[in-house]
């Protein structure tokens, strides 16, 4: 299943072999690097505050897991929580159906998108409400890569979002058809009212993007690497999105560990990386694993970014 356009794939064992040594020097980077809970580099202000504009539009769909609770319970330093009262803890957590699909850990969708899309956003919403796994193919405009794959296998009027399930060998446009499908394969089938509003759905979407002005949009010079990288992310956080738009512009394969408030994938990251922060973004190419926004898209800047020259002809 989605051997024509890169579907598909195999689920890698657990444990099966050890990271590689990093072949980058993250000690270089100007921006720091370190975990840090909700700072902000200074030269970052003005884009987060673009990008958080999508969060008031949407009233913050993408944020919360499907069926999301909250409740008081004593601290257990194995459980991730956002908040600690004395001797108790919040803890999220998400509907009994979303949790059981989660720990089947399917194989990760295919998603053919870009990040200037308000269409392609009302699905990213749903797969971070639903917490999954999604490997994502970039397809900004004036893309070589997977948008030019897409439009030669279906035609120069395809559009996207496309999705493909490996686990079902489904295949799809248009995103309501897809949204709808999430629900009903992945969740309890019952759609969230944030993403039922047709045209309305559609419009604050898209007028959540404007701040952005077609950032992660446009394909720009890049050397995508061979293998996918991993984010460890979720939609209605504009850290995230600043990251997101950067991979899109470079037309690099990612693949998404979406982790919404009440979300299983963050307890999973607390326990893979010793606390929950993202985005935070791991690189198999390089071995290296980086927290904080400005660091990662300096890193992408460095490692994948290709300059332009000044005079193209003489």
């Amino acid at each position: 299943v989605g051997a024509a356009l890169g579907g598909g794939g195999e689920k890698e064992e657990e444990g099966a072999s050890e990271p590689p040594a990093p072949t980058f020097d993250v000690s270089t980077l100007k921006a720091n690097s370190e975990p840090r809970a909700f700072a902000v580099e200074p030269s970052l202000f003005l884009d987060l505050l673009g990008a958080s504009f999508s969060f008031l539009t949407r009233g913050g769909s993408g944020a919360f897991a499907d069926g999301y609770k909250i409740s008081l319970v004593p601290c257990d330093d194995t459980k991730y929580s956002p908040l600690s009262i004395g001797d108790y803890m919040l803890l999220e957590t998400c509907s009994p159906t979303a949790e059981l699909k989660a720990a089947a850990r399917p194989l990760p969708l295919v998603l053919y998108e870009f990040e200037a899309c308000p269409f392609c956003r009302k699905v990213r919403e749903a797969v971070s409400i639903l917490g999954l796994e999604v490997n994502f193919k970039p397809c900004p405009s004036g893309g070589n890569k997977y948008r030019r794959r897409v439009k030669r296998k279906y035609g120069d009027s395809a559009t996207f979002p496309f999705l493909i399930d490996p686990n079902t060998g489904i295949r799809m446009f248009e995103s309501d058809d897809i949204v709808s499908y999430l629900f009903k394969t992945y969740g309890d089938r019952t759609i969230p009212g944030s993403l039922t509003g047709g045209w309305r759905t559609a419009l604050t979407a898209g007028l959540g993007l404007l701040p952005r002005l077609g950032v992660g949009g446009s394909a720009k010079n890049s050397d995508p690497p061979e293998r996918p990288l991993t984010l460890w992310s979720y939609e209605s956080s504009p850290f995230c999105k600043l990251v997101r738009e950067r991979l899109c512009e470079y037309q690099i394969e990612h693949t998404q560990v979406s982790c919404p408030r009440g979300g299983t994938n963050r307890q999973r990251l607390y326990k893979e990386a010793g606390r929950f922060q993202v985005p935070y973004l791991q690189d198999p190419n390089t071995g290296v694993e980086l927290f904080e926004t400005a660091a990662i898209l300096e890193y992408l800047d460095e490692v994948y970014g290709v300059e332009t020259a000044a005079v193209k002809y003489l």
